[in-house]
């Protein structure tokens, strides 16, 4: 979900490192980025160290809405704890922006969501200083405090890949660092302190919106346990949450509490256990607030460990047990890194002769794609599974196209968990997943587009599925589900497919008890994309008769096509997706609609009342989207010069967006005229001017790692196209980059032969791909690759220009495939 955002360099300076974060990275003088079934090896310096480059502060200001950077987790962590600010942005809980305080430190968050503030629950809060316990502000807005600043005016919090630190202005120091579920947090108290305490919030999530709260605390061990109803931040439902708290001293006895007590609003109760004890009213807030006697010398750091589960707090207290039995921070925080470079290792960059900024713009933004989807295995209410259970999807409009394709290069382990979760999704619910958070189903924004993550997998995975615990069968039944079946309410699940199936496209004027009826035209081309990817996977399978069918319905995005339609003062400009009536009559929408040229600013976001048939985008851009068959969308728009003229005129009148998703493919869509240095130049324009390493370095919401794996490939030269076997090719931004998978044992190289730099601008430079060797052998293309390539382990060498005119080649294979032209027969 992206929610349009300005960019404005500046804000806190194009850079916003701090001085924490500024070390050199570690890395090595001889390690071979060949493995053993590779072809010819290269030793070049690797990373040893690739988290040292990540700078998890990018995106957190400027509607980013990014996390961890306040805050620490593992890979696809459920646990996300972090500092949550009293900003009016703060989706992921954090805003790097100075002037907004800090509220509490909480276990759970997501990343680069829009719609309402989801999670955020079951903060913490220490107090250094209370006129007495009864007095303590406990409450949100009580409690809440400015972040000591640095001499530069920035606030003093650091961040690396799982952990995070923060100097408050009151002088006490927080720490945060994670394991899968479970939380430890270690407050540092100012010299002096006489009475230490910590608060545990019970009730406020980031919305504010509890229900029915449970807790009680030990006035021995001064342990809480509890949990609320919390609600969904981008849909009806509601999801329930528990938590369990325990303290120790760090290098001391902590002993019991010397008051405790459970609080409503800013009034803590002495001597209460349970807030059962308390008046409190629908939507109160709620929790428990301990005091201890000082450490007997020497500061006093108190650690607090916090276990999450959505089945009981019961459950979150062995979750706690199991994955930090030893309060041991250093060791939590170690291993969590750990995970983090051998994860992020498995991409391997040739840094000589590149800016570090780009270094660590590339580590950035692959460390974004591993917050989303959480892994919540084992913490599934709704049904018992031996299945993997992974949340946090929000949503599969935004990750589908680059995000599980980054995911089949280097993590197909966790993609096969990943994929058997959504299977087991439609088992006990009879749809695949779209949007969903905390186990509550979150609206549609496109289609069923679960459909093209599990094609991505079988296309590229097919003969590893039963090793990797995918079964063909319920994959290939959970697609027909989609495809075949309407639910009661499409606006959560599935697919309007009854009528799909009768006109093949969606009319404007067809209304029945399933669902909105809104974003016809939008909802046409992303059901024909699912309907391709569907195709792919039953070819596979040998279905044939399947095969032909639903590559004819990947056709159906020309049944929105309106070849009399023009864009206002721009007459060349022929032909546009457009919103079609029952009778096959066409409606019209100003193809400038909710661009930025737009005379009524319209933003198309979900709206029942909205009939412009479109979402999050304008008919301009919608009618470019059809990855699985550019070739025909060139032949609609009156042939390659015209496609080439009309792609220059999006770019160069602002009509591509790249906050949003259907527009990612837009800059490399030049490869299908035969003009891939066209797309080499738009590719690097899109990352000169919208994407940076400073805290508003995105052009919108990260969307679950949807901007960080978009960035991630334009920066290693490629673009995937979903539950296919091509990558269109560029050229890195490095003189190489490795890819290492572990499912196949096997690492490629994509080699820069030539390697002069990168021009700042995007603009120019020795950056063209004139011709391509695979293992020493010319290749068939110059402007893609398949996935043999990266199956087996290759050598791939580019010979790099700075004429921009190279060409795809001149094969009958040197154009990417399409379906109109047989490519994906």
């Amino acid at each position: 979900m992206t929610f349009r955002a300005l960019l404005v360099y500046g804000v806190f300076g194009i850079s916003f490192s701090y001085a924490q974060n500024s070390q050199v990275p570690s890395v090595s003088t001889s390690v071979s980025l060949s493995s053993a079934a590779s072809p010819p090896t290269s030793t070049v310096a690797a990373v040893t160290d690739p988290a040292s480059f990540v700078i998890p502060f990018v995106g957190t200001t400027n509607g980013g809405h990014v996390f961890p950077a306040p805050g620490a987790t593992l890979p696809h962590g459920m646990a996300k704890v972090g500092m949550d600010t009293d900003s009016p942005g703060n989706h992921a809980g954090y805003d790097a922006d100075p002037q907004f305080n800090a509220t509490g430190f909480s276990q759970l968050h997501d990343s680069g969501t829009g719609g309402a503030i989801p999670l955020s629950n079951f903060k913490l809060w220490p107090f250094a200083q209370c006129a007495s316990f009864e007095r303590c502000p406990t409450s949100i807005n009580g409690r809440k405090t400015s972040r000591k600043l640095l001499a530069n005016g920035k606030p003093d919090d650091f961040a690396s890949p799982g952990y995070f630190s923060t100097n408050l202005s009151n002088s006490i120091r927080v720490e945060l660092t994670a394991t899968r579920r479970t939380a430890l947090h270690r407050y540092t108290f100012p010299d002096g302190t006489k009475n230490p305490r910590i608060a545990v919030d019970i009730t406020n999530d980031g919305s504010q919106s509890s229900t029915n709260p449970v807790m009680t605390l030990d006035p021995n061990t001064a342990q809480v346990v509890g949990g609320a109803s919390f609600t969904a931040s981008f849909g009806p439902g509601r999801y329930e949450a528990f938590t369990c708290v325990s303290f120790k001293g760090d290098g001391f006895d902590l002993g019991k509490p010397t008051e405790f007590g459970a609080w409503l609003a800013d009034f803590p109760v002495k001597g209460t256990t349970n807030i059962a004890q308390l008046y409190f009213g629908f939507t109160d807030q709620l929790g428990a607030l301990f005091t201890w006697n000082p450490a007997p010398r020497g500061k006093t750091t108190i650690l607090a460990r916090v276990g999450v589960s959505l089945i009981s707090s019961a459950q979150a207290c062995a979750n706690a047990e199991e994955e930090i039995p030893d309060f041991d921070f250093e060791r939590v925080r170690t291993e969590n890194r750990r995970q983090w470079n051998e994860l992020l290792g498995r991409v391997q960059v040739d840094v000589t002769g590149v800016e570090k900024e780009t270094v660590q713009l590339f580590y950035s933004s692959l460390y974004r794609t591993h917050i989303s989807p959480a892994d919540y295995t084992g913490e599934n209410p709704k049904w018992n599974s031996t299945e993997p259970y992974y949340d946090s999807l929000y949503c599969n409009w935004d990750t589908y196209r680059t995000l599980y394709p980054l995911m089949s290069l280097h993590d197909p382990s966790r993609f096969a968990d990943i994929v058997r979760g959504m299977i087991d999704i439609q088992r006990h619910e009879g749809w695949l997943p779209e949007c969903r958070g905390a186990t509550a189903q979150h609206f549609i924004q496109g289609g069923s587009n679960a459909d093209p993550i599990l094609g991505e997998f079988f296309v590229k995975f097919h003969d590893q599925a039963a090793a990797m615990g995918v079964s063909a069968d319920d994959l290939y039944t959970a697609l027909l589900a989609d495809a075949e079946l309407q639910p009661p309410n499409w606006n959560l699940q599935g697919r309007q497919a009854d009528i799909w199936k009768r006109l093949n496209y969606i009319p404007l004027d067809m209304f029945d008890a399933g669902g909105a009826n809104t974003k016809q035209a939008s909802r046409t081309l992303e059901h024909a994309f699912n309907d391709f990817a569907i195709s792919q996977v039953a070819k596979i399978m040998g279905k044939a008769d399947d095969g032909r069918k639903y590559s004819q319905r990947a056709g159906n995005f020309a049944n929105v096509w309106n070849p009399n339609t023009t864009v206002p003062g721009a007459p060349d400009v022929l032909g546009m997706v457009q919103p079609r009536f029952e009778n096959g009559t066409f409606n019209f929408t100003d193809p400038r609609h909710c661009s930025i040229h737009d005379p009524d600013h319209a933003t198309c976001f979900l709206n029942a009342a909205n009939r412009d048939g479109f979402y999050e985008g304008s008919p301009l851009l919608y009618s470019q989207y059809v990855p699985q068959d550019t070739a025909k969308l060139i032949e609609l728009q009156g042939g390659v010069e015209k496609f080439v003229s009309r792609l220059d005129f999006l770019f160069d009148q602002s009509y591509f967006e790249p906050t949003d998703e259907p527009s990612q493919q837009m800059p490399f869509m030049y490869h299908y005229a035969n003009r891939p240095g066209l797309s080499t130049q738009r590719a690097r324009q899109t990352i000169a001017n919208f994407f940076n390493t400073s805290v508003n370095g995105l052009p919108g919401n990260d969307d679950s790692g949807a901007m960080g794996s978009y960035a991630t490939f334009y920066l290693a030269g490629m673009y995937p196209l979903p539950a296919t076997r091509q990558f269109l090719l560029s050229s890195p931004y490095f003189k190489q980059i490795s890819f290492f998978n572990p499912t196949f044992n096997t690492t490629t190289t994509i080699r820069n032969n030539g390697f002069a730099g990168n021009p700042p601008t995007g603009i120019g430079g020795r950056v063209f791909v004139q011709s391509v060797a695979v293992n020493g052998q010319q290749y068939k293309s110059n402007c893609y690759l398949d996935w043999d390539v990266f199956t087996n382990g290759s050598l791939v060498e580019l010979t790099l220009t700075d004429n921009i005119n190279v060409t795809c080649g001149t094969g009958p294979e040197a154009l990417p495939p399409s379906l109109s032209t047989g490519g994906y027969d």
